[in-house]
């Protein structure tokens, strides 16, 4: 006799490892963007508001552990749907902002794509908050992030145009 988990409580655990994978990616495709560039960061003219270099990397790893539960308690609720397809999107535009900023240089190319992602983590809150408080509120600090970070962005291509 084998005891093991019942069928349905296996895939949400490996849903919540999947989703760990997710933002692991998204976090390594923007690690490889940003190796080697605090100096480049450091070299920016920027406003007097702006975080040191070595401050972004504790935020985006509690950031994206947040993003991958805040995924999995949506899906444990409804499987894959319009939310999570969005969620996949804005997680998208996160992972390739990092690379246009810092990789190709593309400052204003990186603002539209981290407004677009704006956009889309409000609208992936509202349609978490349908499925799971939890899972929205746990976007929430990641928005506060992208907002600050977008003013940011705007700023340093401003001030380096």
């Amino acid at each position: 006799m084998t005891l093991s988990l019942p069928h349905h409580h296996r895939p949400q655990w490996i849903g919540l490892a999947g989703f760990g994978a997710a933002a692991a990616a998204a976090a390594l495709i923007g690690g490889l963007g940003v190796a080697g560039t605090a100096d480049e960061y450091n070299a920016l003219t920027q406003p007097s508001w702006a975080p040191p270099s070595w401050l972004f990397g504790p935020v985006w790893t509690v950031l994206y552990c947040c993003i991958a539960v805040s995924g999995w308690l949506a899906w444990r609720r409804s499987g894959w749907n319009t939310a999570l397809t969005v969620y996949a999107a804005q997680l998208a535009l996160n992972a390739v902002w990092t690379p246009l900023f810092f990789g190709a240089g593309l400052r204003g190319l990186a603002l539209a794509d981290i407004v677009a992602l704006w956009v889309l983590i409000c609208v992936n809150v509202v349609l978490f908050w349908r499925l799971s408080r939890a899972a929205a509120v746990l976007l929430l600090p990641y928005w506060a992030w992208v907002t600050f970070a977008t003013a940011l962005n705007a700023s340093v291509w401003w001030l380096n145009r």
